[in-house]
C-alpha cells in the first residue's frame, strides 16, 4: 500500500475511533445515586416477640428513621453509584433501629440489637444488604458491633438492572439470612431464614461531566451582606424545627383504627420521620432564643380526629426549651399552646449556627388537651432539632432525604427472553446518557474495518485506471 494511501487509512482510523470511543466512555460512565429511601421490616415476627408478652420490650428509632405500613422501617438520603452498562448498583442509606427486651433490671436487658445503615450492593444477578450492627449475644451477653456485616442475600428474581434512566426502583426483594447474618443477629435466627422483603427507590443524576453541560434548575439562595443593626440584636437569618411529634401518634393515624393521614401546607416539609417547619425568624442573645417558623400539619382520621398545628414557635431560657404551636382540634383550640418542653443547655453558636440535636421532650399539661387526653402530661414526645442561622452564609442541616416517590409499580419483572426490553424501572433508556446510543466496542470495529476496506478498495481502483507515467509509478503498485 503506498505510503499516502496508508496515511489516509491511519487518519480516517484516528477519526472515527475518535468519535465513536468518547460515545463508548460516556455511556459507561458510573452515575450518581443521590437521595432516596429504602423499605425493611427487618423480621415482623421478630419485631412481634420483641413487643410481645414474653419479651416485653420494645424498639426505637435514631439518625431520621422513620416507620411506614404495617411493620416496616424507611431509612434515608441514598447515596452510591450506578452503571447502566453492567447494572451494578450499590446505595447505602441512613438511620438504624435499636430493639431492646428481656429486661434484667437496672435499665439492662438480655435482648440488645441495633441495625443501622443499609446499604444494598448489587453485581449481575446477585445482591447483598449489608448493615452495621450492634448485638449483645443471648447466652453470654458479650456486645459485639460490626460495620457493613453482609446480613442478606437478595433475590433479583431474573430483574435486568441494565440501563440509564433517572430513577431505580425495586420493591418486595426476598431477603435471606446469611451465615455472617445470622452471627450478629445474637443467634435467635440460624443461616437461610427467609427476613421482610426489601424496597427501595434511588434517584440517579447524570455523571458529573454531562451535568455541567446542562443549566441547573436548583434555585441558589441570594447572599445578603448582614446589617450591623442584625448583627449586633442578634437577629436571626434563617432557621428551622425539626419534630415528628410523635412516632405511635403517626402510626395510630395511619394505621387501622384511625384509617387517617397528615397533610402538609404554609411550607412544612416532611422529613420521614419528621416534620420541618422552616422560614425561622426571631432574635439570639447570650443563650437565650426566641424565634417563629413557618408551616402547618394537620392529622386527620376516624372517630373525630383532626388536629392541627400551626404558627410554630420555640424559646429558649436559662436552658431551657419550649415549644408554641397554634392548636385546632375538638379538644382545644388557642393560639401559642406550650405544647413540649426541651433541654438546650449551653445553646452557643458554631460556624454561624446555634443547634439543638435531637433534644428529648416532654409533653406539658396544655399539649396533653390537645391530644385529646391520649397522653397524659409529661408523656415522652419525640425528640426536638432546632437551628437557627446568625450570618447569611450558614447553612441549616439537610432535611433527610427520601428521593422522588416511585411513578409507578416497580415490583421485580423476569427479563425477557423473546421480547424486546421494556423501559419499565430498573431499566433505563439506553439514549438517556446522550444524542446517539453508543456502539458497542465490536461493532464499532467492524464499522471501521469497513470503511477502511472500502478507502483501500476505492484507491486501488483509481490508481490502476491512471496510465503508468514512469517505472516508478509501477513499482509502488500493491
Amino acid at each position: 500500500m503506498p505510503a499516502r494511501l496508508r496515511a489516509l487509512v491511519t487518519v480516517v482510523c484516528a477519526v472515527v475511533l475518535g468519535a465513536l470511543l468518547p460515545a463508548t466512555a460516556a455511556h459507561a460512565e458510573s452515575r450518581t445515586v443521590q437521595g432516596g429511601r429504602l423499605d425493611w421490616g427487618i423480621k415482623s415476627s421478630f419485631q412481634s416477640y420483641v413487643t410481645g408478652p414474653v419479651a416485653k420490650g420494645s424498639y426505637s428509632l435514631s439518625g431520621g428513621a422513620a416507620t411506614v405500613g404495617g411493620s416496616a422501617f424507611r431509612f434515608h438520603s441514598a447515596t452510591g453509584a450506578y452503571d447502566g452498562d453492567t447494572g451494578a448498583f450499590r446505595a447505602a442509606f441512613l438511620g438504624g433501629v435499636r430493639f431492646l427486651g428481656h429486661r434484667t433490671g437496672a435499665g439492662a436487658y438480655q435482648l440488645d440489637l441495633t441495625i443501622s445503615r443499609p446499604t444494598v450492593s448489587i453485581s449481575g444477578s446477585t445482591g447483598t444488604l449489608h448493615v452495621d450492627v450492634v448485638s449483645r449475644a443471648k447466652d453470654t451477653g458479650a456486645v459485639t458491633t460490626s460495620r457493613q456485616v453482609p446480613f442478606a442475600s437478595l433475590s433479583l428474581g431474573g430483574i435486568d438492572m441494565r440501563g440509564g434512566g433517572d430513577a431505580v426502583a425495586l420493591d418486595n426483594l426476598p431477603a435471606t439470612l446469611t451465615t455472617q447474618g445470622a452471627a450478629s443477629f445474637a443467634g435467635y435466627y440460624t443461616a437461610g431464614t427467609a427476613l421482610d422483603p426489601v424496597s427501595l427507590s434511588a434517584d440517579v443524576r447524570a455523571p458529573a461531566r454531562q451535568r455541567e453541560k446542562q443549566p441547573s434548575s436548583t434555585p441558589t439562595r441570594t447572599e445578603k451582606s448582614p446589617s450591623p443593626e442584625r448583627t449586633s440584636t442578634g437577629a436571626i437569618e434563617d432557621g428551622a424545627v425539626d419534630w415528628g411529634v410523635r412516632r405511635t401518634f403517626r402510626e395510630y393515624v395511619t394505621g387501622d383504627i384511625a384509617d387517617g393521614k397528615w397533610a402538609l401546607s404554609a411550607g412544612a416539609q416532611d422529613g420521614g420521620a419528621l416534620f420541618r417547619f422552616p422560614g425561622g425568624e426571631g432574635t439570639y442573645e447570650d443563650g437565650d432564643l426566641t424565634a417563629a417558623f413557618r408551616g402547618a400539619v394537620r392529622f386527620t382520621g376516624a372517630h373525630g380526629l383532626d388536629l392541627s398545628l400551626s404558627g410554630v414557635r420555640a424559646t429558649v431560657e436559662d436552658g431551657r426549651g419550649t415549644l408554641y404551636a397554634d392548636v385546632r382540634s375538638p379538644d382545644l383550640t388557642g393560639e401559642k399552646v406550650p405544647l413540649i418542653t426541651f433541654t438546650a443547655k449551653d445553646l452557643k453558636p458554631a460556624d454561624g449556627l446555634v443547634r439543638v440535636t435531637e433534644a428529648p421532650a416532654k409533653l406539658t399539661a396544655r399539649g396533653a388537651e390537645a391530644f385529646g387526653g391520649m397522653y397524659q402530661a409529661g408523656t415522652g414526645m419525640d425528640p426536638v432539632s432546632l437551628a437557627v442561622a446568625l450570618t447569611p452564609d450558614a447553612k441549616l442541616p439537610a432535611l433527610p432525604d427520601l428521593g422522588s416517590a416511585p411513578t409507578a409499580s416497580a415490583s421485580p419483572q423476569p427479563k425477557r427472553t423473546t421480547e424486546p426490553r421494556t423501559s419499565a424501572e430498573p431499566v433505563a433508556s439506553a439514549t438517556d446518557d446522550g444524542d446517539f446510543p453508543a456502539l458497542p466496542v465490536s461493532l464499532a470495529a467492524g464499522a471501521l474495518l469497513l470503511v477502511a476496506a472500502a478507502l483501500v478498495a476505492v484507491a486501488v481502483r483509481r490508481r490502476r485506471a491512471r496510465p503508468a507515467t514512469s517505472p516508478s509509478d509501477l513499482s509502488h503498485e500493491g
